[in-house]
């Protein structure tokens, strides 16, 4: 299925305000690919919170199995395989892992050593794995919620720089983004619950570009924020072509993806009308590209959780009620 949308382009963000839209079009036309990933007729992926792709292009998906996650955390770990792995151009499962350890299952993401990293709002860690599922560190202190250099409270993402050191999103109760040294030891954070420049409200998915800026999507506040790696504020993105952002990664053509996961009408039990796009951006906060729409069928989203970028250009996007992973393709030249 190919979807061609027209979408406006322009700067939608400058230094503390909302910004202004420029008019323009572009066009995009990519296409979902039927069918992947492929999964044995018995089994059903469960809510996907997290996907992450290596460098040889193997896709990781984050799912809850059979333990789904809306209104309240859960206790007991899940029981079945949360962490599987696909390859990228069929679709095969090619390993699955991660029984028995998480509770509530949240971010991934991979770093440039195809290192699998994993925030869990239950465990209140983040948990980082060799590509085989070997566990190498965890950060937190698991079930303990706080405040401090050692603790989270329902941390929602990560992302990793490429000196080790790494961000998280500690969102849902924090509102607030923590630096870690490469080895797990704090070196600082920054925001707290509100609305204006710097504050945040639930940071739901976090990215860094090359030049180690920190970009933030501020779910509560329909923005994304841009920072220095030291914290320090430098502007906002908020349009209404922008959406919600639920989701952001930094693609290996230095572009940004996002996806408007929509307002969350009806709560825990969402209803239309609502919004599922994913928004291509260059690092000024130009829409380049635009697609999807709200909905359960193949190339819409319900609820879309996470998105990642492969080396070749595809697109991959977990959804929560839609309890799957989408693939993506570019258009041809």
């Amino acid at each position: 299925m190919r979807f061609t949308a027209i979408v406006a382009l322009g700067l939608i963000g400058a230094a503390g305000t909302s910004g202004f839209f420029l008019s323009s079009s572009a066009s995009t036309s990519y296409e979902v690919i039927h069918g992947w990933p492929i999964l044995t007729d018995d089994y059903i992926l469960g809510q996907v919170s997290g996907v992450g792709v290596d460098s040889h292009n193997r896709v990781f998906v984050l799912h809850r199995a059979d333990v789904p996650w809306i209104d309240k955390l859960n206790d007991h770990p899940i029981q079945s395989p949360t962490i599987m792995c696909f390859d990228s151009g069929t679709g095969k499962l090619l390993s699955s892992w991660g029984t028995n350890i998480f509770l509530n299952p949240h971010g991934l993401a991979v770093d440039r050593d195809d290192n699998i990293w994993v925030t869990d709002c239950g465990r209140q860690q983040v948990l980082k794995f060799a590509n085989d599922g070997k566990l190498l560190m965890t950060v937190g202190e698991k079930g303990k919620a706080g405040l401090d250099g050692q603790h989270f409270n329902q941390p929602t993402d990560i992302a990793i720089a490429p000196d080790g050191s790494f961000y998280v999103a500690d969102g849902y109760v924090n509102s607030r983004v923590a630096k870690f040294s490469s080895d797990g030891q704090f070196l600082l954070d920054w925001g707290r619950h509100g609305s204006k420049p710097g504050e945040l409200d639930t940071p739901h998915g976090i990215a860094l570009d090359r030049e180690g800026r920190v970009y933030v999507a501020d779910r509560g506040n329909v923005r994304i924020q841009v920072f220095k790696p030291d914290g320090t504020f430098l502007y906002q993105w908020k349009s209404t072509q922008l959406g919600r952002p639920w989701a952001i990664r930094l693609g290996p053509d230095g572009y940004l993806y996002v996806v408007d996961g929509g307002d969350m009408n009806g709560g825990s039990k969402p209803k239309p009308p609502d919004r599922g796009y994913i928004i291509k951006l260059d690092l000024q906060g130009n829409i380049l590209e635009k697609w999807g729409r709200f909905g359960n069928y193949d190339g819409q989203l319900f609820w879309g959780h996470a998105v990642a970028i492969g080396n070749d250009g595809s697109v991959y996007v977990g959804d929560i009620q839609g309890r799957r992973v989408q693939k993506f393709v570019p258009p041809k030249n």
